[in-house]
This record gives structure tokens, C-alpha cells and sequence, in this order.
């Protein structure tokens, strides 16, 4: 993971009184790959106004050297890795945009450092195992790069997917619909499913982590509650083609679950959803916007539907 060459900074030479040559009053610094840590500017728990906030995440990257070109290397990837992760956790949502746009512009000094920041950002905000998977804050690095003059035409294409595939089903936006069919052969779209709130479920038969999410799903007071009242409904939908897996598999599934396949495999040839990662959980509401997006986490479903009752 640590992918770094060597970091050298040239000795500063004084030149004493007489003409006479005087020995370096600053040793070298020299960095073995991977060991360059960047220095945090200001105390997390110091914070106590508004102001304190906004300050300590607007200076937050002013000690890392955006003008280290190809020396870049030298900095340590998990600990960029960390505080990139740590500050993705502080900024607020609303300026998550303006934020991560200006941070890669700012990586744009040198193509070694925006490819620095490139891969941080993806291992944080993009890797389908990271907690903090995030497309609406991964958005505006993608259009940083699929537009940076310091990429070719080619190596802009991998941003530009990625981007496109982002911006599926955003948040607070309509879901793709669908049409899946059921067991018995019966066909029918996802939009018509009618209910309060909707868990669609991308699985695949025998997951290990699918059955995982299945148990907590039906673990869950809350979620029982609510599929009891006929307010929340589930769909579990299998998007590949061995349907005979998929067939053997239906014992195992929830009775109160919809479960069904895609026949004509829509959602990946036509790319309606974001298939990188399966199980996927989706949450819409009443109109089919989407609460959460491409997760894993049952307990957030649980917040984001409370976070909903609260405001009814």
C-alpha cells in the first residue's frame, strides 16, 4: 500500500562575515519512503465557537506541501489516508462540494501530487469496503480530474466512468426504476410497489454478507414494526444470470420479502444502479427518492427512517 520512493530537502548553506565558508546550520531532512506524516494545524478539541470550526477545517491542508512535485512519494499513504478520513467526518454536507473541489484544485500544482490526492480520496470516499464510501462528496473530485489538464483525453475516461456512475441514483433524487420478476413468473416495476418507505436489496444467493444483512434486517424491532403496518416493504432483487442458484436460494428468504430477478439483467446492462459492491442497500420513501444510498449498514436505514418519523 505504501508506494513511495524517497524525500530529500537540500541543506541551507550560510555564508559568514570575511567570505569565509561556515558549516550548514540546517542538517538535510531526509524521508525513507513512507515516513513523511503531515502535520495537523490546529486542536479538534479546542474547538469552541462556530468561528474555531470554520477555521480549523479551512486551514486544515495548509501544512501539507501541495509543492512537492514528485517527492510527494515520500508521504505516508495510511496517514494521508487517516486525515483525509478525519476530515471528511468533520466537514459539513452542504460545503462537502466547494470543500473537495478546492482541495484538488489544490492538488493541481504537479500531476504527482493530484495522483496523490486521486488515490486517497478513492481508498476513502470510493473503495466499496470503506466506512465512509461516499458519492456525493466523491463527485466533485471525479469532475476535478475528468476535466484536469494534467491528465490526456485517455486517462480522463477511468474519472468520467466513475463520475457516471456516481451520479446514479443520488441522494434525494428518484431511483431508477426497474421491472423484476417473482418466482412464479410474475413480472412488475419497483416504482409500484406501494408503501411508506421501500428497502431494495441487491443480492445474490448465498452471500455471506447477504445472510447477514437478512438476519439484522429481520432482527430489527423497528423494521418488523413498520413491514408489520405494511409501511415498509422489502425488495430483494437478484441482478445476475444463474437463475437456477438464485430459484434454489428462495427458501432461505424472508416470506414477507418481495423477492425477485432481473430477466432481462436491465440494471447492469443499462446501468441503473451501481453493481461494484453487492449486497447493496437502497432506502426510498413514499415517492421513491432516495434516502440511503449503495450501504451496508442496517443501523443507519434504522436512523434515516427515525430521522423521517421525527419530522411527520
Amino acid at each position: 500500500m505504501r508506494r513511495f520512493l524517497f524525500l530529500f530537502v537540500v541543506a541551507l548553506l550560510a555564508v559568514g562575515c570575511n567570505n569565509q565558508p561556515k558549516k550548514a546550520e540546517t542538517e538535510a531532512i531526509v524521508y525513507k519512503p513512507g515516513t513523511r506524516r503531515m502535520e495537523r494545524t490546529g486542536d479538534i478539541s479546542q474547538i469552541q465557537t462556530q468561528e474555531d470550526y470554520y477555521r480549523y477545517i479551512d486551514t486544515y491542508w495548509d501544512k501539507f506541501d501541495f509543492d512537492a512535485d514528485s517527492l510527494v512519494v515520500a508521504y505516508d499513504t495510511i496517514d494521508l489516508c487517516e486525515a483525509m478520513a478525519s476530515y471528511v467526518m468533520f466537514i459539513e454536507p452542504q460545503r462537502a462540494d466547494s470543500l473537495m473541489r478546492a482541495l484538488m484544485h489544490r492538488a493541481e500544482r504537479s500531476r504527482p501530487v493530484l495522483e496523490f490526492f486521486s488515490t486517497i480520496t478513492e481508498m476513502v470516499l470510493h473503495d466499496p469496503n470503506s466506512p465512509l464510501r461516499n458519492d456525493e462528496y466523491y463527485i466533485p473530485v471525479l469532475e476535478t480530474l475528468a476535466e484536469s489538464a494534467l491528465l490526456d483525453e485517455y486517462e480522463r475516461m477511468i474519472p468520467a466512468y466513475d463520475l457516471e456512475i456516481c451520479k446514479l441514483n443520488r441522494l434525494n433524487h428518484t431511483a431508477n426504476d426497474f421491472e423484476y420478476t417473482l418466482l412464479n413468473g410474475r413480472k412488475a416495476k419497483m416504482h409500484a410497489i406501494d408503501s411508506d418507505y421501500l428497502i431494495v436489496m441487491l443480492n445474490n444467493p448465498g452471500c455471506p454478507m447477504c445472510r447477514e444483512i437478512t438476519e439484522q434486517i429481520e432482527a430489527s424491532p423497528m423494521l418488523n414494526e413498520l413491514q408489520e403496518m405494511g409501511r415498509l416493504k422489502i425488495l430483494a432483487i437478484y441482478p445476475d444470470a444463474d437463475l437456477q442458484a438464485w430459484r434454489d436460494y428462495q427458501p432461505e428468504m424472508p416470506k414477507r420479502w418481495i423477492s425477485g430477478y432481473d430477466a432481462d439483467m436491465a440494471i447492469s446492462r443499462e446501468r441503473l444502479y451501481n453493481l461494484r459492491a453487492i449486497p447493496a442497500l437502497y432506502l426510498l420513501d413514499s415517492e421513491k427518492r432516495v434516502m440511503v444510498k449503495d450501504g451496508t449498514d442496517v443501523g443507519y436505514i434504522e436512523y434515516m427512517i427515525a430521522q423521517s418519523e421525527a419530522l411527520r
